[in-house]
């Protein structure tokens, strides 16, 4: 699918044509009714388990969400991610921007196995892990939408290609549109996705070069991060702080207002407001919650869309951990 290729694999321009229409055509033949005959009670069994580990573990709302946001940046949102290592199988897991950072898979393997328990092989791991990132949000204080569904899932994962295309918190903002843009999403999209970041945790290892190197950071905010991050690596690598430092548990829009007053923990993040193209984004998402609501709803949707199986493709698989 199209989502999957980078800049220039497309080597023609009629061919690039063919592959979007058969991106499109998958994404329309979803539908939000699709297991309302095959598995009506699909959608409650996914709500209260995630709403149950969120509520035990409010960190895990933004694992959930991070883990689908791989899943589509790789091979489309296609439950590739959760495919586990074997002997002759090598998955996504161990990729540089999942390894020791992604959380999250036991979580969706307690939500495949109720579902199972009411609908044997018939609700996608794929569709379990975008349902459970909308729950997640919402069992966060965020904003509910529908999720169109029939996604089958894939029997193959890259590791490659989670290294190449989940973007880093190094990124500058060029690097992000461009990321984002190579999977079909919007500069609106990209800045409205980035608010995923009003909740969740990162590691210094991840922050540490922003901290003690970057000028675009307030210093009474460095110095904090600095008592709890040494410079000298790898002391303190795993050390967390808030990706939102103003309600690090609340699903709001927050995490643009710590943009503003130079605020944002990954190099990543201030790039949004560093005097470039988005700046005025953020200023409206920091003053105006409603329209970041609507504006990472549809941002939602769309990657939700990224290169999905549907149809006859991929298949069900019946644990999440390993294909068929």
């Amino acid at each position: 699918m199209i989502m999957a290729f980078s800049a220039g694999s497309v080597g023609h321009p009629i061919a690039a044509i063919l592959l979007l229409g058969l991106a499109v055509t998958a994404s329309a033949q979803l539908s939000a009714t699709f297991y309302d005959a095959s598995c009506p009670s699909a959608l409650a069994t996914i709500k209260s388990a995630v709403t149950a580990a969120v509520n035990n573990e409010p960190r895990m709302g933004a694992s959930l969400l991070r883990l689908h946001f791989h899943d589509c940046f790789v091979q489309g949102c296609d439950a590739s991610v959760l495919l586990n290592d074997t002997a002759s199988f090598t998955g996504e897991q161990t990729a540089f921007p999942n390894r020791n950072s992604i959380r999250g898979l036991n979580v969706i393997d307690n939500v495949k196995a109720q579902v199972e328990a009411v609908c044997a092989q018939t609700v996608s791991c794929a569709d379990i892990l975008t349902v459970a990132a909308r729950d997640s949000i919402v069992a966060l204080g965020g904003p509910s939408y529908t999720v169109p569904l029939g996604r089958r899932d894939s029997t193959t994962a890259s590791l490659s290609e989670a290294n190449r295309d989940l973007p880093p918190p190094t990124s500058d903002l060029a690097d992000l549109v461009g990321n984002f843009s190579r999977k079909g999403l919007s500069v609106t999209d990209m800045v409205a996705l980035s608010g995923a970041h009003t909740i969740g945790r990162a590691a210094c290892l991840n922050f540490r070069s922003r901290i003690y190197g970057d000028s675009n950071i307030a210093p009474a905010y460095a110095a904090s991060l600095q008592a709890n991050c040494p410079q000298s690596a790898p002391n303190g690598d795993g050390t967390l702080a808030p990706l939102d430092v103003s309600t690090p548990d609340s699903f709001d829009n927050a995490y643009y207002g710590n943009l503003l007053s130079q605020q944002g923990l990954l190099h990543s993040d201030q790039q949004l407001f560093n005097g470039g193209s988005t700046d005025a984004l953020v200023n409206t998402y920091s003053s105006n919650a409603a329209q970041f609501s609507s504006d990472f709803a549809a941002a939602m949707v769309n990657m939700g869309n990224i290169g999905v199986l549907t149809g006859a493709q991929g298949e069900i698989r019946l644990n999440c951990g390993k294909v068929n």
